[in-house]
């Protein structure tokens, strides 16, 4: 990691002038004599990492200890309103186009046939109950979702938007023809007819696990042991249930018809200790059904993804009472989590791919929760470096993060993502073993 790509993260999300310009737009700085803005906005990101106590409390001590006026603290607390939520909004959106104009990582089958594959989830986030009336939940409580858009190629959501809780998700998931060139994972929330045909439309291709209550009717096998024929447009359950089609632990790849009209294919993989899993795709068969499998379980990084922001960045934390302070604070952890998933991502591009396939990996990767707790405990120290802005110290946190963000299980539980660019991790010894060898006294 270098210290200019840790400087470029944090100045081009939270870049004094533009900070400037929101609050004066939004009339956060305006009505406030002692406020110093850009002090507060940094803080507000900031201090989503830092998780020493209470989200609007970190906040202030991040921005108290940058040597700023002191005002009391009602009076603090009485800038969190619909003002800071216009500026958030506008960091956010900064750290997304940001996230969109990084070069994709997508080598070997995850740049194949795609420009980049975007994953689609929500996550919940529980609310005070004085907001039911506004975010419902499914329950009587009070929740909103956070609908997110992952890049793969990025390693960060470049797109999010918010609704109550109560809501569904499949309607908030559109492909339209901004989609047109890129690769769909989704869980089966989001998987529908409409789904699929709205793929073939726009030139999408998707990978889903098949949908319990579908009924595919087999057109064709490619792969897998038939044990006679069978006429065309027979329906999958009664291949199995006949064991016309065996599943005797090879894989199946067949061509399908889903619905009334809609041409795929059917693969179908055994998972140890899980029998057969079976998945959907529009994808070429130069994508065979073990790497159609592969890409499918490439959909848990969104699930990393959420688990970053609440464990690392309190989204999950936020006990406003407002709507607007609510807001304000989700966008505050996003962009924080955003940018952890950016210096990740320069990280990754700047170590580069194994020289060749199946080269072992003898370096432990950037983690992002790992680093984001890194980087949170180093919080004051940023805010100091965005003011001192000298390269030495930009190198010394960069190396500081590097050195201690990587993950502690890389050899353990090796990355699927890992995997398909190429790498090979040979499971660690124990040590009695390296001693015996010679290799530790």
């Amino acid at each position: 990691m270098r210290g200019e790509h840790l400087r470029e993260v944090f100045e081009t999300v939270l870049p004094d002038d533009e900070l400037m310009q929101l609050a004066n737009e939004s009339g956060l700085q305006t009505r406030q004599r002692k406020l110093d803005a850009v002090r507060f906005l940094r803080s507000m990101v900031i201090a989503a990492a830092t998780r020493y106590g209470g989200r609007q409390a970190d906040v202030a001590r991040v921005y108290f200890e940058e040597r700023t006026e002191p005002v009391v603290r009602g009076g603090f607390y009485r800038w969190f309103g619909p003002a800071l939520e216009r500026c958030m909004e506008g960091c956010r959106n900064r750290a997304l186009a940001y996230a969109r104009r990084q070069p994709r990582d997508l080598p070997g089958v995850l740049g194949r046939e795609v420009s980049d594959w975007h994953i689609v989830d929500s996550t919940t986030v529980k609310l005070d109950d004085a907001l039911k009336n506004e975010y419902p939940g499914t329950g009587d409580y009070a929740a909103l979702k956070v609908h997110k858009r992952f890049s793969v190629g990025v390693g960060t959501t470049i797109d999010y938007h918010l609704s109550p809780a109560r809501e569904h998700d499949a309607p908030h998931l559109e492909v339209d023809a901004s989609w047109m060139g890129l690769g769909l994972l989704v869980d089966l929330g989001y998987a529908s007819h409409a789904l699929l045909r709205d793929c073939e439309t726009h030139d999408v291709r998707y990978v889903l696990r098949l949908k319990e209550g579908w009924k595919p009717k087999v057109e064709r096998v490619v792969k897998g042991t038939t044990i006679m024929g069978f006429a065309r447009g027979t329906d999958l359950d009664l291949l199995l249930g006949f064991s016309v089609l065996k599943l005797d632990g090879k894989p199946i790849d067949a061509d399908v018809v889903v619905g009334d009209d809609i041409h795929c294919r059917l693969v179908g993989i055994d998972v140890p200790k899980k029998g057969y899993c079976f998945y959907l795709t529009n994808l070429s068969r130069q994508t065979g059904p073990k790497q159609v499998a592969d890409l499918y379980r490439v959909r848990w990084e969104i699930e990393s993804d959420n688990k970053l922001d609440k464990s690392c960045h309190s989204l999950a934390d936020i006990g406003a009472k407002k709507a607007s302070v609510v807001r304000a604070l989700v966008h505050a952890s996003i962009v924080s989590s955003v940018m952890i998933c950016l210096l990740a991502h320069h990280h990754r591009l700047e170590e580069a791919g194994p020289p060749r396939r199946g080269s072992d990996r003898k370096q432990a990767p950037i983690h992002p929760q790992t680093l984001a707790l890194v980087v949170g405990h180093a919080g004051m120290r940023i805010a100091m470096a965005m003011e001192e802005d000298t390269a030495d110290t930009w190198d010394w946190l960069a190396k500081s993060f590097e050195h201690q963000g990587k993950d502690p299980n890389w050899r353990r539980r090796p990355s699927v993502l890992d995997e398909l660019r190429g790498w090979r991790v040979q499971p660690g010894r124990r040590k009695a073993a390296r001693t015996k060898s010679g290799v530790a006294n």
